[in-house]
């Protein structure tokens, strides 16, 4: 298991269907696992600064948010 921390949106947008087009299998909250059983969290590191906000009910909504992503998408 390993963590892709991509920065812009786009690139991480990019390896994400990659691995999916390929023979990969999308799964919930940014997982995603390759034609050879890998799983990944691609992950845009905007979210990371999001979730630990200060704001303890901005980073609850961020995590809800993403609770029901499976490509993970800061819009």
């Amino acid at each position: 298991m390993s963590l892709l921390k991509h920065d812009p949106q786009e690139e991480m947008g990019h390896y994400w269907n990659k691995f999916v087009e390929d023979g990969g299998e999308a799964g919930p909250c940014g997982w995603v696992k390759d034609k050879f059983g890998l799983s990944r969290q691609a992950v845009p590191s905007r979210l990371i600064d999001l979730i630990s906000d200060p704001d303890t009910e901005k980073a609850a909504r961020t995590a809800q948010a993403m609770y029901k992503m499976s490509k993970l998408d800061i819009a």
